[in-house]
């Protein structure tokens, strides 16, 4: 069985894209790209406020793992003036500072009016409460049962 091409053995070179052709696609894509990234990146108001909560919910979740786990109380600290929070002996996380933060729980645990915590129990319990955070028209509402230290998020309207 035999093979035969039917090109000649010159249209192999004429395939393909010159190299004027590369660079003004090239220069194209890069003009392009400067003028989305000097607009910046389109941002949703919504993304930082669901991220936020969901940071929070996860931070509660592993407070109540973590005493479970330890076998000792483990306490969710929240400053709401400086916009941070901690798990336990963990890593402070900071959230964004446009958003709007309330803490509710008991007396006990509310230091201040700008800081407080939700404490977990060995047992999983916790002394509940419930953090709101806002931004503009929308709020996130992140609740912890009392009796057993579920951690739920909902959104919530104004």
């Amino acid at each position: 069985m035999t093979w035969r091409c039917d090109r000649a053995p010159d249209a192999a070179a004429a395939s393909g894209f010159t190299l004027i052709e590369i660079l003004v696609v090239l220069t194209i894509l890069g003009l392009v790209l400067a003028v989305v990234a000097g607009h910046g990146a389109p941002v949703r108001s919504g993304l930082d406020l669901r991220g936020a909560a969901a940071a929070m919910a996860s931070g509660l979740r592993l407070a109540r793992s973590e005493a479970i786990v330890r076998n000792q109380p483990v306490t969710f600290d929240i400053d709401l003036a400086g916009h941070r929070f901690r798990a336990g002996n963990g890593r402070v996380q900071q959230l964004p500072p446009r958003l709007a933060i309330e803490l509710l729980t008991i007396a006990g645990e509310q230091r201040t009016t700008k800081s407080g915590d939700i404490r977990f129990n060995p047992d999983g319990s916790s002394s509940g409460g419930r953090i709101s955070i806002a931004e503009g028209g929308q709020r996130m509402m992140i609740g912890v049962d009392w009796l057993t230290g579920r951690v739920s998020v909902a959104d919530a309207a104004r």
